[in-house]
C-alpha cells in the first residue's frame, strides 16, 4: 500500500529484478491483483529485457569508472583478505568461500573516495561547500542534493564512464544553487558538465545496467 499513490502502478526495481506493485491506500487487493495479472505480459519482458547479473566471482570484467578491470580472486594463506584495485585488474587475495560482500564494500569504499573528490571540485566552481556526503545503493534515483549542501549518490556510479559520472555530480551540484528543474538549473548543469550530452545520454541509455555488477546470477 502506499499512501501517495493515486492510481495502480508497476514499477520496475532493476537492481532487485523485480516489478513492484504499487497499491493506493483504499484499493482493493482483489482489482490490484486482477491487475498485476492483467498485465503478467509486460512484467515479464520487462524482467527478460534486464542485463544479466555480473557477480564479483573470478574472471568477471568490472568497469570502474570508465575501465574495464578483471577481477582475479586465488586463495591466500592467511585469514585477512587483501583487495587491491589496479590499473587493469581488481585482486583480491582470500581465504573466504566467498569473498563478494568483501568485494562490494572495498568496491563502495572506493567510490565514496573517488565521488566525495569529484564532488567537492564542481562545488568549488560554485564557490560552495558540501554540508554532508555519503553514498548509498540508491533504487530510484543517482543522486539527491539539497540547496544547503546536503549531497548523497550512488555508489553504483563508479560502474559508470567518466562523462556519466561527471553528468550526474553535475545535475546534483547544480542543485546547490537551483532546487528546481527549472531552465537556469538545466543551463548551470551544463555547464558544469564536461561532456553534458555524452553523459546524460549514456546514463538515460545504460543507467539500468549499474545495478547489474555484484548481483548473482
Amino acid at each position: 500500500m502506499s499512501p501517495n499513490a493515486k492510481k495502480l502502478a508497476l514499477r520496475l526495481d532493476s537492481h532487485a529484478r523485480r516489478v513492484n506493485l504499487v497499491i493506493p491506500k483504499r484499493a482493493s487487493l482483489k482489482k490490484a491483483y486482477e491487475f498485476a495479472e492483467q498485465n503478467q505480459g509486460w512484467i515479464e519482458d520487462k524482467i527478460n529485457a534486464l542485463p544479466e547479473p555480473v557477480p564479483f566471482i573470478n574472471g568477471s570484467s568490472i568497469p570502474i569508472m570508465g575501465k574495464n578491470r578483471l577481477l582475479s580472486i586465488t586463495k591466500g594463506n592467511t585469514k585477512v583478505t587483501k583487495i587491491q584495485i589496479g590499473a587493469n585488474s581488481i585482486d583480491v587475495t582470500t581465504q573466504l568461500d566467498d569473498p563478494a560482500p568483501r568485494i562490494t564494500r572495498t568496491l563502495r569504499k572506493h567510490a565514496e573516495e573517488e565521488l566525495y573528490l569529484l564532488s567537492i571540485s564542481k562545488a568549488a566552481k560554485l564557490n560552495r561547500n558540501l554540508k554532508t556526503f555519503s553514498v548509498r545503493d540508491m533504487r530510484s534515483r543517482w543522486g539527491s542534493c539539497s540547496t544547503d549542501g546536503r549531497l548523497s549518490l550512488s555508489w553504483r556510479l563508479l560502474f559508470a564512464p567518466m562523462a556519466s559520472i561527471d553528468y550526474v555530480i553535475s545535475h546534483e551540484i547544480a542543485h546547490l544553487i537551483h532546487g528546481d528543474h527549472g531552465r537556469e538549473f538545466w543551463a548551470l548543469c551544463e555547464e558544469l558538465s564536461t561532456d553534458y550530452a555524452t553523459g546524460k545520454e549514456w546514463m538515460r541509455l545504460n543507467g539500468v545496467n549499474l545495478g547489474r555488477y555484484g548481483r548473482e546470477v
